[in-house]
This record gives structure tokens, C-alpha cells and sequence, in this order.
């Protein structure tokens, strides 16, 4: 066996030895093992795993393998104060020497900071992008020796990101300053081939090891509700939240007046909940976060600065109040449900307005851009509209959620899911051929007059409405005027949407989209002749939703509570990460799940941290299931590490064996 061989597997054993000591955990998630070894070897990665996928472990076992041989320093760039003080209040639970380095901190904290890392009592360092250029900073690291720098969010230092942010440019820089090149490792959620070749031009990556795996989350269930405008949004919201009182979830808005009024609506319903969005002082920013996080507020209601702020493990829903501008966007919030592996869901209200307020927000993309030609910003805004299409496409769509986001981060995906609104919604299939001719057959007739309107326009002709903006301008005198009146609106524009996504119309681009023919549109017409009050030609069929649900299909791996199956991204072994749900557990163990909560929320509040910092919701539920009854069986329980087994063991185990229990 040859040294190198030798030393690989050395490195091999330790990291899974770290792994199921300070973590808790039996063996590494897909793809984690391969990014770690690639890390402790010295070679560049980048990886692009989904939310919940465990990319933190992928740097931090490095980190404490690198740290056994006085490797140096692991520095981990983070976009957000939050997250980094998510990270690090979690990992010190851990035992892991962990510290952060941001603008929150005065200078003596700094300082402090400053020592720990140059005397090497700091193990991992999270710091903002802009500390990188600080001349004390880059003494200290430089003087320190950094083995790994992990760049957290990848995807915002590319500028077809979906969330671009100039501040990481300094990351090169950083890199070139230092005496010794350490390995980078690039960590995002959301990336396309696009954006992968940007993320590697631009931190200098050297012939990276490359993951991008699957984009599955089957602990997640997608569903898309149509409303017609606020009234009936708030409805359901109310209805969905009503009905998991005593879950945590996130509520997205689009705007920051529709965060205001979507709060006060669930707190006037009695609800806990709380918000968060630029336009709050910092100081009641902090405060709601915390609330989140400690649960004293069980919803939080935000716009996406919310985001990539927040890692709290226990979110078991997140609803989408106004539709997202982005797949990428909406997914990664969306994976902010589930995070520990238990069952989670995603909603998204859908209305059509949705659609005409983002195009109202990427109308102004790039406004406060200065570095960008006006080629440049029309390439940015035509690639925004773009995905804003494909994204309407997804809130419209009668296929499975779950294969339409799948295929559009370019993973085959079978086309049932069993797991999902339409997958599991009663569908029937309808000829609407003489529906889709009237629709393109009116569109023709307003180019015909050189008229290029919008969706609502059309609506508005074919159900003959008599509104000021159609009467005035003839649209009451074409022969398509109200042939469809027995429409409903919702079935129209759904109709439309439906043309676009088949190319028979077009839907253009900028602050006021309009409706024009597609390539196949003549086609179309042409092939289908009406004979007799009939068409001919092969019929154009849609599926319409009948209303009713069917019960959810368990022999897949794509259903609610399968998480943990082969291909969901789960350990395996006996200590592997816990999946299955409170629900999963009998009525004795739901009890029991009770007990534990508010004991670790008791033990929280004295150490005033986030209750999920003690144990996840599903490390939690994973002692119900097991019921160990010493602390050997207890380390057997997912997600409990030596030191938080010594911390918090004894007091566990009474609880479970019925001795008591309270913190």
C-alpha cells in the first residue's frame, strides 16, 4: 500500500471520527465524505448541494481534522451577521472553538478576536466579505496560516446569481494576499452552469473537485394556490396556519408594505407572529429575528432579506405569500423548511398580479449599478425575464412540482411524485382547442389593428367587458369581443399562461408585458379548421383541477415521512439522521416528544440560546423512537456528540425513563 493511500484513509478515519464524536452523527451524507477528503487534501472544491443537504459539514469536520495536526486556520466568508452567529452559537454547543469576526463587534471584541486567532484558540472563523480587506485582519490570518477557505453562498459573487453582491469580489483578493494559498472551497445551493464557471473564474479555483448533487428535498412537499387578489390570500394563509399552531414557519412577502399588513392580519387572528425587512431599524430587525428563534414568535413574516439569514433546523413550513421573480430564489427559501430532515411544507399563494409586480421589480434591475454597460443591463434583464417566465410557468403548471423544479436545475425527475398539490389533486383532462383558438384568434385580431396588449386586456375583450380601456378603443367592435363572457377570469388567464408555455403566444419583456403570436401560432390556426361548429385536427388537450386530493402514495421514495430511503440524501446505519416526523411516532411517543420540547426550551431559556441549538427537532424525535436508557444508548440517538451528551444526557434520560426531567 503506498504512503499516500495510507494517509487518506489516516485522514479518512479521522474525519468520520470527528463526525460521530463532536457531531453525533454515524456516517456522512452523500457527497460529503468525497468534499471533505478532497478538502483535507489540499485541492479546491466546488459544491453545489441543496439547502439541508449538510454543506457546513463539509468544512467544518476539515476544519477539526486540520486543527488535530496544527493544519492553521479554517475562515469561512458568510454574507449575513446572522448566519454567522447562527453557525457559531451552534457549533460552540458542539465544543467546537468557534468565533466570528464582523462590523457588529466593537473594537475590544475585535481585538479579542483578533488574539484567539493568532494564538490558535480559534479553530473556525466566520467573517463578512468586507473584513477581508481589514490590514489587521490579513496580519493576523497571514501570520496564523489559513488551511481552508470556505466561501459560504457562492453563487452571490457571480453577477448571474440570484442574489449578486459586489462585497464578495474581495474574496480574491484576500486569497492573493496571504503568504500561502490555502484550498477554497465554494459552497452554494442554487447554481447554474453559468453561474458555476462565473464562481470558479472568480475565486481563482484551481481544477476544482466539482459536486452538484441532486436538488431533491423529499422531506419537502410543494403545493401552488391560486387566489384572485389579497381578500382570498388571506384567507387561506389563515386557514393553512391555522392549522399547525404549534409549528414554526416562515411567511414570504414580496414587499415591505405587504409584510406590515400580512403581520397585523396573523397577530389581529391571534397568532404569534413577527417580522423583518430592510426598511426596520436594525435594533427591531434583532429583536424579531430573535424571537423567531428562540420561538417566542412562531411565524415570521419577512421579504427575502430574510432569506439567507436564518438557519433555525425546526421550521416546518414556508408560505409564499406573493410568487418569487426566480425558481432559484423560491427554492432556497423554500428550503428553509426541513432543514433537519423531518417533513416539511411549501405553499405558494399565487395570484396574477404576482406576475406584474415582479416585472415592475426587475424593470428596475441594475438601476443602482454603475460598472454595468447598457449591454450589460439589458443581457441581465433579459435573463431575469427569463427565469420569471419559467417561474409563472411553475405556479400555473398541472404537472408534478417536484419534477418541474428538478428539470429545471437539469436533473431528470419521474413525472409523479405522489408528494406534491397537483400530484396529489383530482386532475381531469379537457379538450380545449376552440378555448385556445378564440384566445390566439383574438390576440391576431388586436395585431391586426396594431394593438399589443396585455394578458388582463385580453381577458377583459374576450368576456365583453364594458371598462373604459376597451370601449374607448374599439376592442368592443372586434368579432372575438365576448365570445368567451361564461369564462371565470382565473380559467382565462390559465388558459394564457398555458399558450405561452406551448409557444403559441409570446409574452414580451419590460415594465408593461404584452401579449403578441408565437412561432407556431399560424400554424396552429391553420390546423385546425372549425367544421361545422367543430374543430378539426389533433385536439389540444389541458388538464383542469377538479378540486378534490387524493391520499398521498407511500410506496415511493417521494412521499411525506419517507425522507431516510435510498436517494434522499440521508446517512445510513443505525445512528442515521433522523427523518420521520412527530406524526410518525404513536401516541405515548407524541407525548413524550411534548415533554422533551419543553425541556429543551426550559434548558434554552437559562442559557438563553435558540432551543434548536440543544437538539433538533428530529434528534428529538429519534430519542422517542429509540428510548435510550443509558448514556451509551444515548450517544446512539442521532445528533448527540460527546459533549452534548455529557451537557445534557442525565437530564434527557430522566426525562425519558420518567424520573423527572426539568432543567
Amino acid at each position: 500500500m503506498s504512503g499516500n493511500n495510507q494517509a487518506e484513509k489516516g485522514t479518512g478515519r479521522q474525519a468520520l471520527n470527528v463526525l460521530r464524536q463532536t457531531f453525533g452523527y454515524e456516517s456522512f451524507r452523500p457527497h460529503q465524505e468525497e468534499i471533505v477528503q478532497a478538502a483535507l487534501a489540499g485541492r479546491d472544491v466546488l459544491a453545489v448541494m441543496p439547502t439541508s443537504a449538510g454543506k457546513s459539514i463539509c468544512y467544518q469536520v476539515p476544519a477539526l481534522v486540520l486543527a488535530q495536526h496544527g493544519g492553521g486556520l479554517t475562515v469561512v466568508v458568510s454574507p449575513l451577521i446572522s448566519l454567522m452567529k447562527d453557525q457559531v452559537g451552534s457549533l460552540r454547543q458542539y465544543g467546537v472553538a468557534a468565533s466570528c469576526l464582523n462590523s457588529t463587534l466593537g473594537p475590544s471584541e475585535q481585538a479579542d478576536v483578533l488574539h484567539g486567532v493568532a494564538s490558535g484558540a480559534v479553530t473556525l472563523l466566520y467573517v463578512a466579505p468586507e473584513r477581508l480587506d481589514d490590514p489587521r485582519f490579513l496580519e493576523v490570518a497571514g501570520s496564523r496560516g489559513v488551511a481552508l477557505l470556505a466561501v459560504d453562498e457562492a453563487h452571490c459573487i457571480s453577477q448571474w446569481g440570484n442574489d449578486f453582491r459586489p462585497s464578495y469580489q474581495r474574496i480574491l483578493g484576500f486569497i492573493d494576499g496571504l503568504p500561502a494559498r490555502p484550498a477554497v472551497m465554494a459552497l452554494t445551493a442554487t447554481a447554474t452552469r453559468a453561474v458555476r464557471e462565473d464562481i470558479a473564474g472568480s475565486l481563482g479555483l484551481i481544477d476544482p473537485f466539482t459536486v452538484v448533487a441532486s436538488f431533491d428535498r423529499p422531506n419537502l412537499s410543494f403545493a401552488v394556490e391560486h387566489a384572485q387578489g389579497r381578500a382570498q390570500k388571506d384567507r387561506a394563509l389563515l386557514s393553512f396556519v391555522r392549522q399547525r399552531p404549534e409549528r414554526s414557519g416562515i411567511v414570504y412577502c414580496a414587499s415591505r408594505r405587504a409584510v406590515e399588513e400580512t403581520c397585523d392580519l396573523l397577530r389581529d387572528a391571534g397568532l404569534l407572529a413577527t417580522r423583518y425587512h430592510a426598511g426596520l431599524a436594525a435594533e427591531e430587525r434583532q429583536r424579531n429575528q430573535d424571537d423567531f428563534l428562540y420561538d417566542r414568535a412562531s411565524i415570521m413574516v419577512a421579504t427575502n432579506a430574510f432569506g439567507m439569514g436564518i438557519d433555525k433546523s425546526n421550521v416546518s413550513y414556508v408560505v409564499h405569500y406573493n410568487m418569487p421573480s426566480c425558481l432559484e430564489n423560491y427554492y432556497q427559501e423554500a428550503g428553509r423548511a426541513g432543514r433537519d430532515g423531518t417533513p416539511a411544507e411549501c405553499l405558494l399563494l399565487y395570484s396574477p398580479g404576482d406576475v406584474h409586480t415582479q416585472e415592475f421589480l426587475l424593470s428596475k434591475t441594475g438601476e443602482d449599478r454603475d460598472d454595468l454597460s447598457p449591454e450589460q443591463l439589458e443581457q441581465i434583464r433579459e435573463h431575469d425575464s427569463r427565469r420569471l417566465e419559467q417561474m409563472t410557468f411553475y405556479s400555473t403548471t398541472t404537472d408534478c412540482l417536484r419534477a418541474f423544479i428538478l428539470r429545471y436545475f437539469g436533473e431528470e425527475a419521474p413525472a409523479y411524485c405522489g408528494n406534491c398539490g397537483n400530484c396529489l389533486a383530482e386532475f381531469e383532462e379537457v379538450d380545449a382547442t376552440t378555448d385556445a383558438l378564440k384566445v390566439v384568434s383574438c390576440v391576431a385580431r388586436l395585431a391586426q389593428r396594431g394593438r399589443f396588449v396585455g394578458a388582463s386586456t385580453i381577458v377583459d375583450v374576450l368576456r365583453g367587458s364594458r371598462a373604459e380601456k376597451v370601449t374607448s378603443r374599439g376592442y368592443d367592435t372586434l368579432s372575438t369581443y365576448g365570445i368567451m363572457k361564461d369564462v371565470p377570469v382565473p380559467q382565462l388567464r390559465a388558459l394564457i399562461d398555458e399558450l405561452v408555455y406551448r409557444e403559441l403566444l409570446v409574452r414580451s419583456n419590460g415594465d408593461y408585458p404584452t401579449i403578441t403570436l408565437g412561432g407556431s401560432a399560424v400554424e396552429f390556426m391553420r390546423s385546425h379548421p372549425v367544421e361545422d361548429g367543430a374543430c378539426a385536427g389533433e385536439p389540444l388537450m389541458v388538464k383542469r383541477a377538479r378540486g378534490k386530493r387524493r391520499e398521498k402514495r407511500t410506496e415511493t421514495g417521494h412521499v411525506f415521512g419517507a425522507a431516510g430511503k435510498e436517494g434522499t440524501g440521508s446517512g445510513s446505519g443505525a445512528k442515521a439522521r433522523a427523518a420521520a416526523g412527530v406524526e410518525e411516532l404513536d401516541e405515548a411517543g407524541q407525548v413524550l416528544y411534548q415533554q422533551l420540547c419543553e425541556l429543551r426550551t426550559n434548558l434554552a431559556r437559562e442559557q438563553q440560546v435558540p432551543p434548536y441549538f440543544i437538539f433538533s427537532n428530529a434528534t428529538l424525535v429519534d430519542m422517542c423512537a429509540k428510548m435510550p436508557r443509558n448514556l451509551d444508548e444515548f450517544l446512539d440517538v442521532s445528533g448527540v456528540g460527546a459533549k452534548k451528551a455529557a451537557s445534557y444526557g442525565e437530564l434527557f434520560l430522566a426525562a425519558i425513563n420518567g424520573d423527572g426531567g426539568e432543567a
